[in-house]
């Protein structure tokens, strides 16, 4: 049959010029790894082939021997790296080869810092590897045909990489795909095989497929072999690594599989290789990445590991295998004894994919926990990557809860710097005694929560408090009420409760104060009104005028302003205004007889005590005014 070209040239957006620049620029000093991306991007296209034959096997038509092929051809000076995989209709070409204009695109580019090393890292995170063959080529051909279309269905690929690209309607007589890469003048070396089986060997020998080059013959061999179709001979090991016994495999050939499996150009921070036998068996290879990926935070991101049975790959992201808050973890998992025909629906009703999760989980934990124990500095590298990730944990995984809390890691008022960080094992050991409660805030920013009021009591008596400024925190507190029996305790919430800490001199203070100045309290809430709830002496300042608090079961103002943040309704609630009967400003007020004066100090002192929390005033306006009027009225009078 013949087909009836069908020719168009594309522009690339904007975005994914810079991109591909920037793929070019920050992958050059490392420039062999195009191979080990065009050899990964052709094994998961047999592997999905495979999957899909399943319940279709005239897709491999006739050919159910998988392999992937890497030609050269020194005269025209192109490398080939062919596959018998799934293959790529046209649209698919549109969508895979072009998915680098997706709407993540430009959240990937704002994401880039310009440091070249820390760059490439997040272009392999990407998942741009097609696009490294334009580290060394000037042009690239792909030409593909999706397995079980008619041979009229190939299409043709072509662009230099600087603006354009060229998809083409052809025939192509076998399933798959060939990308063929006309390499640049300067980087002929990767025409030689010897080279490129090294390449190979280094970066793919863990892959299960093998990877076929053309046996190289010699003398009165080659000159007998010249007319005879070309042998080929497999290059690679072709083993799954998981499937090696572990005192087998060197440390780099796991930091390579981690590599294949993730797209990531850096090493892992840690990984957990186990074969688990039984009523269950099954393999795991589950690796902790050293950074975060860009897109870790993105509601539509898929994320999981690996799911193989048998050695047949089954599917990508396999989320049902780790819980949502481990969810940067890479790996594999390969069942004995799960069905071939397991879906994501399926996945999510059956005990034995439940089992395999609950011992992922543990192990996952495990390998943090010895972690944090045995490095701490590494331990402290993983939390600064993943740390807002696990404190999901608590709330998501009721079973692990106590040994999450055990990994989570806070600035605290025991250290002067944000940057340290404090377990709660740590904050138990320096608990005072007769302390019965675990003392936090929660706050919009490190420096709110440093520096609010409702420290100043707990900083006079050497008391710590945990200082919790992620949006998640409030998430976290809110489920993780208790750590190994102690109470967590907020300190802007509620009468100030210091338990043995209290000083029974200081109760008598509170009751004392509020029958001495009832008259100012009472006065306070007539002026504001609705503004708060009540008015009442304050136990917890020292040197500042007054503070806000909510009730003991009320929602936090940081929460509320978060919800709010995010879209969200908060429930309304007045707060209670605490003010510092012995403070120099609350005498003046209390000794103010001009009502409209009076007034005016009360809101300043409301709105003091709003911002001091790091909240946001509803007429700001009217704040700057009031203050300036009583500022112009001190001028005044000193004259």
């Amino acid at each position: 049959m013949t087909v009836e070209a069908h020719k168009e040239t594309l522009e690339f957006k904007a975005e994914v010029s810079q991109v591909l620049d920037l793929v070019i620029r920050s992958l050059y000093s490392n420039k062999e790894i195009f191979l080990r991306e065009l050899v990964s991007n052709a094994s998961d296209a047999a592997e999905k082939l495979r999957f899909e034959a399943l319940s279709d096997d005239g897709l491999y038509e006739g050919e159910s021997e998988l392999r992937i092929r890497v030609e050269i051809d020194k005269e025209a000076g192109t490398l080939t790296v062919s596959d018998n995989g799934i293959g790529l209709s046209r649209q698919e070409v549109i969508d895979t080869i072009g998915s680098i204009a997706s709407s993540g695109t430009r959240r990937f580019v704002e994401a880039l810092s310009g440091d070249q090393a820390k760059d490439s890292k997040l272009i392999g995170q990407f998942g741009v590897g097609f696009y490294s063959a334009f580290i060394v080529a000037d042009k690239v051909t792909l030409i593909s045909r999706r397995a079980g279309l008619g041979a009229e269905h190939g299409v043709r690929w072509e662009s230099d990489g600087r603006g354009s690209f060229t998809l083409e309607t052809l025939e192509k007589s076998g399933r798959g795909t060939d990308v063929i890469l006309h390499l640049k003048e300067d980087e002929k070396e990767f025409l030689d095989a010897w080279r490129l089986r090294s390449i190979i060997g280094k970066f793919s020998d863990h892959l299960a497929l093998p990877v076929e080059m053309r046996k190289e013959l010699y003398g009165e061999e080659a000159e007998k072999a010249k007319d005879a179709p070309p042998e080929y001979e497999q290059v690679n090991r072709g083993t799954a690594l998981w499937m090696r016994n572990k005192s087998e495999i060197t440390e780099e050939e796991y930091h390579d599989f981690y590599k294949h499996v993730s797209h990531d150009f850096d090493v892992p921070l840690a990984y957990a290789h186990n074969r688990v036998e039984g009523t269950n068996e099954y393999t795991t290879l589950l690796f902790v990445p050293k950074r975060a990926p860009w897109d870790l935070w993105e509601r539509d991101a898929k994320h999981g590991v690996k799911l193989y049975v048998r050695r047949v790959f089954i599917m990508d992201e396999a989320d049902k295998l780790m819980p949502h808050y481990l969810r940067f973890v890479k790996g594999v998992v390969d069942s004995d004894d799960m069905p071939l025909n397991v879906s994501r629906e399926i996945l999510q009703h059956n005990r034995k994919i439940d089992t395999i999760r609950q011992a992922n989980t543990k192990r996952i934990l495990g390998l943090l926990e010895t972690l944090a124990k045995d490095e701490p500095e590494r331990y402290g590298e993983f939390w600064d990557e993943f740390g807002r990730v696990l404190k999901e944990g608590p709330a998501e995984d009721f079973a692990n809860k106590e040994r999450i809390a055990g990994l989570l890691r806070f600035a605290s008022t025991h250290s002067e710097s944000d940057a340290q960080r404090e377990s709660l094992d740590g904050y138990l050991e320096r608990m005072k005694d007769g302390q019965e409660k675990i003392y936090y805030i929660t706050a919009d920013s490190a420096a709110a929560a440093r520096h609010s009021p409702h420290l100043e009591v707990f900083r006079k008596k050497g008391i710590e408090v945990l200082l919790l400024s992620d949006r998640v925190d409030e998430w976290l507190v809110s489920h993780l009420t208790e750590y190994k029996g102690k109470t967590l305790h907020s300190v802007a919430k509620g009468d100030l409760d210091l338990g043995g800490l209290a000083d029974a001199e200081e109760k008598e203070a509170k009751e004392k104060a509020a029958a001495e100045h009832g008259g100012l309290l009472e006065r306070l809430k007539s002026t504001l009104g609705e503004r708060v709830d009540s008015v009442r002496p304050s136990t917890r300042l020292v040197d500042s005028p007054a503070c806000l608090v909510v009730g003991e079961h009320d929602m936090s103002a940081n929460l509320a302003r978060v919800l709010k943040a995010v879209g969200q309704s908060a429930p309304e609630s007045k707060p209670i205004l605490e003010v510092n009967i012995g403070h120099p400003l609350v005498k003046r007020l209390e000794s103010e007889s001009q009502d409209d004066r009076f007034a005016d100090l009360a809101l300043i002192l409301l709105d003091q005590a709003q911002l001091a929390e790091g909240g946001q005033l509803e007429d700001p306006a009217a704040f700057v005014g009031r203050l300036n009027k009583l500022m112009l009225g001190m001028l005044m009078s000193g004259r």
